[in-house]
């Protein structure tokens, strides 16, 4: 027998655990600015993510690391002046976390205390365990990222499917559920196997969201701008594009550029 899909006005991290229980998958899309998120948010997303990944699709970097904390905090900010009903959770960058318990609570507090936004999300396994405890111990809600995890791309050298060997994919396991067992309220798994991400969502009670992880998990990500179809070289396996954006912008941009250069726009009726 199904069970009725509840109504949500306001997305919390019970909230998710909730859905997660009740078999109902959970969405979750990126969001950099006011207007983007006003509109990802009307279409009843349920988490909203203010990726780092704005280094790539909003500054052109080639990775996550330039981003700071400051600019993540101006774009949280601006996305939470639009949201009402989504949790908004914000990545804490590179640098910001890693190597001090104490500079990761600070970097947390100010993300929350000047963007207002929900809850935060780093990357990382049993690495960042002590930051991941300080960051909890303060009452700040916490989403863990294995698996691919961008801000360490350096140290993989390249894009690939993770956890395909037996040893990563145990530590990954491991890692899982260390990140339930301190609080986190969800886990991210990024680009790996199917199977071995299903098998981590059915070990954890916390929600376990996928960006190429397959379908037996509890919810799916994706960076929006991919999603719309504005950036057009990206195309991994994983990724849907529900739009041609980039497409169908241009022509409406060079339609414009051509009215104004034959005078018909504006017409009689575009004047005052």
């Amino acid at each position: 027998m199904s069970v009725a899909k509840k109504e949500y006005k306001r997305i919390t991290v019970k909230s998710l655990v909730e859905m997660k229980k009740n078999g109902e998958k959970i969405s979750m899309l990126t969001s950099y600015d006011y207007s983007m998120a006003k509109i990802v948010d009307a279409a009843n997303v349920d988490i909203i993510l203010v990726g780092d990944s704005a280094s790539n699709v909003m500054a052109g970097h080639e990775t996550t690391l330039p981003i700071t904390l400051d600019q993540m905090i101006y774009h949280a900010s601006s996305v939470i002046r639009a949201v009402k009903r989504a949790l908004v959770v914000v990545d804490i960058p590179f640098g910001s976390y890693q190597s001090d318990p104490k500079e990761a609570l600070r970097s947390a507090i100010r993300i929350m205390k000047e963007s207002g936004a929900h809850a935060v999300k780093v990357e990382g396994g049993i690495e960042i365990k002590e930051p991941i405890k300080r960051i909890l111990n303060a009452g700040i809600p916490v989403m863990g990222h294995l698996g691919l995890t961008p801000q360490s791309i350096y140290k993989f050298g390249t894009y690939t499917v993770r956890a395909k060997e037996e040893q990563e994919a145990e530590k990954l396991k491991q890692d899982a559920k260390m990140l339930e067992k301190s609080g986190c309220f969800g886990i991210v798994l990024e680009k790996i196997p199917a199977e071995l991400a299903k098998e981590v969502a059915e070990s954890v009670s916390i929600p376990v969201i996928g960006i190429g992880a397959g379908n037996g998990v509890d919810g799916q990500v994706l960076v929006v701008h991919d999603l719309l179809g504005m950036t057009h070289e990206f195309n991994p396996r994983f990724l849907r594009r529900y739009m041609n954006l980039y497409e169908e912008m241009g022509n409406a941009i060079s339609s414009y550029v051509a009215d104004v250069k034959s005078s018909d726009f504006p017409s009689d009726e575009e004047q005052y």
